[in-house]
């Protein structure tokens, strides 16, 4: 009978010792290329059910769209411009060391990107155009720009993007045979951070800052001012430590 009380205490005592299971966040167990991407086709596929209750087709009518919530610290376009082209850009940012002075934070020398026409898009869709942002960052730049594509849309090539020099900022957007937009050189009229939610790079790199540039002298086809926002990841490392000497950090933006 004693051992018979005792095999039961154990038992009991088995019971209430049990481990608690682990919750599991879905979130956290998604890899971020797989929930970009994701994101972007789930959301293509409503918008895609949603266009087939409208009266008339979608228009590329630009007139109607304003900067998003997180660019409310940048200036406002100036009294008397239009919107003319929405372009998702895809390319890099550049950065340099110092070898010796593995501490100090990398300097910024530029950035290379195609930029790819997204003006229907976000005419229709200005959260699809951000979702495409974010997606493209996970297809491979050199793919986009050799079949003129921006993955994983079927966005067409509209323009590049490069620097003249340390402060200026050029856009070619008459590239295309399509169409000639004009070209811009300019240089940086405000910065506001990215918002705190905006995606991260490849590596987890924050996202750069949002900016407002102002033409200078050369610019054609009337072409003023530029915008970048809804930018996906492109930032530098805190310090140079065992970066090289020269690297690129790959960026999306709009």
């Amino acid at each position: 009978m004693h051992a018979s009380l005792l095999f039961v205490s154990a038992l009991a005592a088995s019971a209430w010792a049990a481990p608690a299971f682990p919750k599991i966040s879905e979130d956290a167990s998604v890899p971020e290329r797989v929930r970009s991407i994701s994101d972007y086709f789930n959301l293509l596929a409503t918008k895609v059910q949603e266009s087939r209750t409208l009266a008339a087709p979608p228009t590329c009518d630009l007139s109607h769209l304003s900067l998003p919530a997180g660019a409310a610290g940048l200036p406002k376009p100036s009294e008397g411009l239009v919107l003319k082209h929405i372009a998702i850009g895809r390319g890099t940012q550049n950065y340099t060391c110092n070898p010796n002075a593995p501490a100090d934070a990398p300097k910024a020398v530029g950035a290379v990107a195609t930029l790819f026409n997204a003006s229907c898009v976000a005419a229709t869709s200005p959260d699809l155009a951000a979702s495409l942002g974010r997606a493209a960052l996970h297809f491979d730049v050199a793919q986009s720009e050799a079949l003129q594509k921006l993955s994983p849309s079927n966005l067409g090539v509209s323009g590049v993007h490069f620097f003249l020099d340390g402060t200026t900022a050029f856009f070619d957007l008459d590239v295309s045979s399509a169409w000639k937009l004009g070209e811009i050189p300019c240089g940086k009229n405000a910065s506001v951070a990215a918002p705190a939610d905006a995606p991260k790079g490849l590596k987890s790199e924050a996202a750069v800052p949002w900016l407002k540039l102002n033409a200078k002298q050369g610019a054609t086809g009337g072409l003023q001012e530029v915008y970048r926002v809804e930018t996906v990841g492109g930032s530098a490392p805190a310090t140079c430590n065992g970066m090289p000497d020269k690297f690129e950090v790959q960026y999306a933006t709009q």
